[in-house]
């Protein structure tokens, strides 16, 4: 299959914008818990009616202030309830919202706000004002700067009270659905950030037809996410949207390093996150175990919840003796780990890379089904995603309602329908770079579609390394298996046009001590010692051997070396998602490439693992 469609459920609105998603939800259930704000060690919960009184209050104060239909204002903060009230009063303004990653550094700010031509900045910290202050002068336009931790909200509500409710009425029913809703800048993992402009109808067409397919992800009574993805990014940004459409309680916690406690205490019912948080829940876990002396439990455990959820998604019988073992471990080892998580969560919405078999199914049998889907920034986030009924591990799952999917001959997935976007802002050419003839966007990605209509993305088709010998190699189908290990940080494969493929491995500075520890070695040691250590190289060349046996031996890594070093958002080499920016890891680290291929590179045998 080289096509795939499916038809919307809802019909297309023409008339409405995001505003109504709450408007309507609002008319329907005024006391559904929309939000719950952190409480000391508890949640306070927002109804619906309460958000709708606090937006409107907000939006006042923009109004009051000065801000016209149609500004774009730029806003830096971090996931948070303010971060939905800000957008949801910027609409309610009439206003659009050009979200900044927290972050950031002062020149990509500068970047951003110049490209977007804000008239307004709203910054949550003194951290963030600083970067502002650096390049504010040098920002045609800019007029207005609130700071959140200065008491912005209390001005706009104090600011806005003689604003009547029939102007924010007129101010939010100017948008009709094909009016710009957002500006979203790009990573940047390949150049400069492009603005996406994302239209109205992206997130209402998209909203409403996605809760309907979803269903009891979203439709459940109690159905409640705790989201610590940042909003500034387009994936929690619809899941933020969609959460308020359908209804959903939402938390939000940005601190990862409390994420686990905040899970007990919130007990959400699905979760939205990228694999790696899946690899570190387990990673954690294992090693924890290790610690204790149950690691061989822990693994034979894991161990028998694949093999029970491979029965089960094969629709074949379980044996007996797998059964018992498995509801012995259940009761054993899985209850914890999802009391850990909750003791709720059912769901798990996972994007951005390919999560392994193995963890599908180990979550599988945890009970949580992790509904892997795909898409980009120009697609609004999903375009595709596995359903609760209609659901294959190892793929992104069918085309969602109004969006239609097809397999170009190179093998990139182009895509058509509600979800894609209408341009890149001010950038015709970069536009018209990215459609078809026939108006699919090229997403730049390589894919398959099964016969059932299943999308599985293979690589991005940049990314591709073709080697001395002409074989071309995905480095994705290398990296995901190797980067689930506990000890991988990141990896890049490299081999463009070389004899044999290589890589650069990180160490994961989190999980190091404690495997070190775990191991019987000095868990204080430097990240340039660990790298030099036998037992480090023992276990990594254990996870290069793994993802070895994924592909062909053309296809291997022969050789890989440790960097002593981390790869950050701050040093310039993973975007705010935690993608590697590959093109300047090649280019920052062209010296050890250079000494992985040797004077000679073109001649040299291959003998080593490193």
């Amino acid at each position: 299959m080289n096509v795939t469609e499916t038809p919307l459920i809802v019909p297309t609105a023409p008339d409405d914008n995001v505003t109504d998603l709450l408007e309507e939800r609002v008319a329907a259930t005024p006391d559904r818990v929309l939000f719950a704000t952190p409480d000391g060690d508890g949640w306070r919960d927002v109804t619906a009616v309460e958000f709708r009184a606090r937006v409107v209050e907000v939006a006042k104060g923009l109004v009051a202030a000065g801000v016209q239909p149609g500004d774009r204002i730029a806003f830096v903060c971090k996931t948070s309830f303010e971060w939905t009230l800000i957008d949801f009063a910027l609409h309610y303004a009439g206003a659009v919202m050009v979200p900044v990653y927290e972050t950031s550094s002062a020149l990509q700010l500068h970047w951003v706000l110049e490209d977007s031509r804000v008239r307004g900045v709203i910054t949550e910290s003194g951290d963030h004002a600083a970067r502002l202050d650096e390049i504010r002068d040098e920002v045609e336009g800019l007029e207005f700067a609130w700071r959140l931790d200065r008491g912005a909200l209390a001005e706009f509500v104090a600011g806005g009270a003689e604003v009547p409710d029939a102007e924010i009425e007129r101010r939010r029913s100017i948008a009709v659905a094909t009016d710009v809703a957002t500006l979203i800048y790009t990573s940047g993992s390949t150049g400069r950030p492009k603005g996406v402009v994302l239209t109205h109808a992206n997130f209402v067409d998209l909203s409403r037809n996605s809760a309907a397919a979803l269903g009891s992800v979203v439709n459940e009574p109690g159905a409640s996410t705790l989201l610590f993805v940042t909003l500034a990014h387009v994936y929690a940004r619809f899941i933020s949207v969609l959460a308020v459409h359908a209804g959903v309680r939402v938390g939000h916690q940005p601190d990862t390093t409390k994420l686990l406690p905040s899970l007990g205490s919130f007990s959400p019912t699905f979760l939205l996150a990228v694999p790696r948080v899946f690899e570190k829940v387990y990673n954690s876990a294992e090693q924890k175990a290790e610690a204790g002396g149950k690691g061989r439990i822990f693994r034979a455990a894991a161990g028998t919840a694949v093999k029970h959820s491979e029965h089960v998604m094969a629709g074949s019988r379980v044996p007996l003796l797998l059964s018992l073992k498995f509801k012995l471990f259940d009761r054993l080892v899985f209850s914890t780990l999802r009391t850990a998580m909750g003791g709720r969560v059912k769901y798990a919405v996972s994007g951005s890379a390919p999560l392994s078999h193995y963890l599908g199914h180990f979550y599988q049998s945890l009970g949580i089904k992790v509904l892997e889907g795909y898409g980009l920034t120009e697609t609004t986030a999903p375009v595709s995603v596995n359903l609760p009924d209609k659901f294959k591990i190892g793929t992104v799952g069918p085309a969602l309602p109004g969006q239609s999917l097809r397999i170009a001959e190179d093998g990139e997935v182009e895509v058509k329908g509600t979800a894609v976007f209408k341009e890149y802002w001010q950038n015709p050419s970069e536009t018209a770079a990215v459609f078809t003839e026939d108006g699919y966007f090229r997403t730049g990605d390589l894919g398959a579609l099964d016969d059932d209509g299943y999308l599985t993305i293979t690589g991005r088709k940049k990314e591709i390394i073709v080697t001395a010998g002409g074989k071309n190699v995905a480095p994705a189908g290398l990296e995901d298996p190797i980067r689930a290990f506990p000890l991988i940080g990141q990896i890049v494969v490299v081999g463009d046009q070389k004899p044999f493929i290589a890589a650069l491995i990180t160490l994961d500075t989190e999980m190091l001590p404690t495997w070190l520890k775990n191991q019987g070695h000095d868990e204080h040691m430097t990240l340039e010692e660990a790298a030099a250590h036998p037992a480090v190289i023992a276990e990594v060349q254990r996870a290069v051997d793994h993802g070895n046996a994924h592909v062909s031996r053309a296809e291997s890594i022969r050789k890989w070396v440790i960097l002593p070093t981390e790869f950050t958002e701050a040093s310039g080499h993973l975007t705010p998602k935690m993608s590697i920016k590959r093109d300047n890891i090649l280019r920052d680290y062209a010296g050890e490439i250079a000494k992985i291929y040797g004077d000679n590179p073109q001649t040299e045998t291959v003998t080593t693992a490193r």
